[in-house]
């Protein structure tokens, strides 16, 4: 019997486009590896910055379409405290739509110092984050399916 695939979602940010780019394809070669299908225009939307990502998740996560939210961004620190507001904003979002949703929704935002900390984390080799938010929300997605099981056989 085939396993389950899950409906996956990326919303990907506007902002840092080349950086985001590389997060996008490595989340893409995550889900092209383990065989979960996705299509950009049903499955892929685009959010202006980190900010704005937690409403969009929300959206997608109650939309019931999904079963998994991947959140792509880049927020790289400036002069002003501007990076800690939007990073302690976007995270704390994110956190609170897996929650309050069930659905798990990761966080792929790059919260980094440099514009070259932001490009080797998102670089197409093992070390891209893109993989590692996919593959978080599709692991916490797998494990509530078993906690769910686990319930019903009672």
């Amino acid at each position: 019997m085939k396993k389950p695939k899950p409906r996956v979602a990326i919303i990907k940010s506007r902002f840092n486009p080349k950086v985001t780019d590389g997060l996008l394809m490595g989340a893409k070669g995550y889900l092209t590896e383990h065989e979960i299908p996705f299509k950009d225009e049903s499955q892929l939307f685009h959010a202006p910055g980190a900010f704005e990502m937690p409403l969009l998740a929300q959206a997608a996560a109650r939309s019931k379409k999904f079963d998994v939210v991947v959140c792509l961004g880049c927020v790289i620190k400036g002069d002003t405290a501007h990076f800690e507001f939007i990073s302690l904003g976007a995270a704390v979002g994110i956190q609170q739509v897996s929650l309050a949703t069930g659905v798990p929704v990761t966080f792929g935002i790059l919260t980094t110092y440099t514009e070259e900390q932001a490009e080797a984390r998102s670089a197409f080799d093992s070390h891209n984050k893109g993989i590692e938010a996919c593959a978080a929300g599709v692991e916490a997605w797998q494990e509530l399916r078993r906690i769910s099981a686990r319930g019903k056989k009672r």
